[in-house]
Formats: structure tokens, sequence, C-alpha cells
């Protein structure tokens, strides 16, 4: 049998088709599974805090240790408190990284790199 971590890439396609309890579901099952996600396209802030909170209910002490996760911001066409009313939420985000806790660590992160270490099991 093959030895190593799994990693999902799941496309903003996809994301988008899916109810935002059915992204934290399917994040969260394969999380736990020890399945590194990165989504094309992230997570909203209230889907992101949502996450946080269900994953913080699922820690067991010998178990699931939670979920290690980063994000960086899509670009910003413009910051004003105006073109952010036409625009809606600027708070976009783009390409995230989750993993089991116990796994993965996240090295660095910048505007357009994240660095992380993954281990095995």
């Amino acid at each position: 049998m093959m030895q190593g971590v799994r990693i999902d890439l799941i496309s903003e396609e996809r994301l988008a088709q899916m109810a935002s309890m059915e992204k934290i579901r399917l994040i969260l099952d394969n999380v736990r599974e020890g399945t590194i996600v990165i989504l094309e396209s992230g997570l909203t802030p209230d889907e992101q805090s949502v996450l946080i909170e269900m994953t913080m209910q699922e820690i067991l002490p010998d178990g699931f240790s939670g979920i290690e996760i980063e994000t960086y911001p899509s670009k910003q066409r413009g910051t004003s408190v105006f073109s952010r009313f036409i625009r809606g939420d600027d708070e976009s985000r783009r390409l995230t990284v989750i993993g089991p806790a116990n796994q993965l660590k996240m090295i660095r992160k910048d505007r357009g790199l994240i660095s992380a270490w993954i281990s095995g099991r």
C-alpha cells in the first residue's frame, strides 16, 4: 500500500455549487481522515468562523487534534469605503490550505505564497 499524505485540491466551480454547511462538512470530514484540503477560492469570513467553531466542538484529547488553516486575501481593486460599498465584501479569499493540526504547520505566508510543512501520521 502506498504511504504518504493525501491532498485534495477543490476547484472554485465545485465550491460555488455547494451550500456553506456542505463545504464545511466536506472540509471537516476530509481533515479528520488526515487529508490536506486546498480550496481554490477559499471560504467567506462567516464560513471560516463556522468551520473553526465546529472544529472546536469535535476536538478529542486522544483523537482529532483540530485544524491548521491559512489563506491569503485576493487582490483588492480599491480600499476606499466607497469602493467596498460598490463591490460588496472586499475580504474575498483565494487559495486556502486546511489540514490536521498535528500534520500541517505553516512556515511562511505572504501575498503570493503559502509555505507549509506536512508530516505523515
